[in-house]
C-alpha cells in the first residue's frame, strides 16, 4: 500500500488527524508500503514536528514530488 495524502487544504492538525496519519502509516508498513504527505501548510507541518510524525512520515511540497520514487 503506497498513500500520498494531500494535505494543502488543512487548515488544522489535532490529534485526531495525527492518529489518522500514525493509523494509515502502521497499516501502509505491515505490508512494505509507505505513506508521504504533501503539500501541508506550515501550521500542520508544525504540529507534526512537535510530535515527531514528520520523521516517521516524509513530507513534500507538493503530489508530484511526493510521488516520485
Amino acid at each position: 500500500m503506497r498513500i500520498v495524502a494531500d494535505l494543502s487544504g488543512v487548515t488544522l492538525m489535532d490529534s485526531s488527524g495525527i492518529n489518522a496519519l500514525i493509523s494509515v502509516y502502521q497499516t501502509a508498513a505491515a505490508t512494505d508500503g509507505w505513506v508521504r504527505v504533501a503539500g501541508a501548510p506550515e501550521a500542520v507541518l508544525h504540529v507534526m514536528q512537535l510530535v515527531g510524525l514528520d520523521g516517521i512520515i516524509a513530507c513534500y511540497p507538493t503530489v508530484d514530488q511526493a510521488l516520485e520514487p
